[in-house]
């Protein structure tokens, strides 16, 4: 893409965008100009339908794949190239049905942090449940982050909202023995390269090898269901759902509400009202 490259990392840098979303959307935008092996500056509208095509049909992206790719190619053609309408008469995608979150159970938790062997990343891991943090929020924590005399933890969250997370008491002693073996300076959890945090899939390739180790193959989980399982088990507790909102970082109640359906204690301390009706006639004989 050459200097169409330049100029739109610029303008997603203007926008104040995460570095993660630039890379995403120079990413998606690159496929795109390597698929036709032209400038997205000479296509259009028709090329932009078969290249999403391609995604659904051919390698039959996911939902939220698709999403990105259609926000990257919008981005790229109504800010940077300034075409807006090559990409307005696009449908939107339809959200699918969306499933119940995987949750871990305690002692599926404590399983798999005893699987975890290296220091850093049963650190790493251990905040994200101990948190709540999505596995980028954990990986892009600074040692500046841990405010051990209010006990919070200051989060820098998704789309720029900073927000703080409670700083479990365990977690602060895992922590303070994890800095003593490795000393980190600016980021908490450093990768190979100390000015870089630690990457999100290195992560999740040791989460994916402790979660076998622990006997945890048949369950549909990843990073991001220790922030599940965080929300769940708080909720089993009886922590108010507001002060869990908040913890997650989340801007709508309803996003928060749907660990109702998944918090087991609950359900089992529900009463039907069945069992509230007087005895029926037939259930007095034999």
């Amino acid at each position: 893409m050459g200097q169409l490259r330049d100029r739109m990392e610029q303008d997603l840098i203007l926008r104040r965008l995460q570095p993660s979303t630039r890379r995403n959307y120079l990413f998606y935008c690159r496929q795109f100009a390597a698929f036709f092996k032209r400038s997205p500056a000479v296509l259009g509208e028709a090329e932009i339908r078969q290249f999403l095509l391609h995604y659904i049909e051919v390698r039959q992206c996911s939902y939220d794949t698709y999403k990105q790719i259609r926000a990257a190619l919008k981005f790229l053609y109504v800010v940077t190239l300034g075409r807006r309408y090559v990409i307005a008469s696009l449908p939107s995608p339809r959200r699918p049905r969306r499933r119940l979150p995987a949750v871990l159970s305690m002692q599926e938790v404590t399983a798999l942090f005893n699987a975890l062997k290296k220091p850093k990343y049963r650190a790493v891991l251990m905040t994200c449940y101990a948190a709540g943090l999505r596995i980028s929020e954990a990986c892009h924590l600074r040692v500046r982050d841990i405010d051990s005399q209010r006990m919070v933890l200051r989060i820098d969250g998704k789309g720029g909202q900073d927000r703080l997370s409670v700083l479990s008491p365990r977690l602060l002693v895992v922590l303070r023995r994890y800095w003593l073996l490795d000393k980190p300076k600016e980021w908490l959890f450093p990768g190979g390269k100390l000015a870089h945090p630690v990457s999100s899939n290195a992560v999740r390739r040791v989460f994916a090898r402790a979660r076998a180790a622990a006997g945890l193959e048949s369950k549909r989980c990843t990073p991001h269901t220790l922030r599940h399982s965080f929300a769940t088990h708080l909720l089993d507790a009886g922590t108010d759902l507001v002060l869990i909102q908040t913890l997650l970082g989340h801007q709508s109640i309803h996003t928060t509400s749907r660990y109702t359906h998944i918090s087991t204690e609950r359900l089992q301390k529900t009463t039907s009202p069945l069992d509230r009706l007087p005895p029926l006639d037939a259930e007095g004989r034999a």
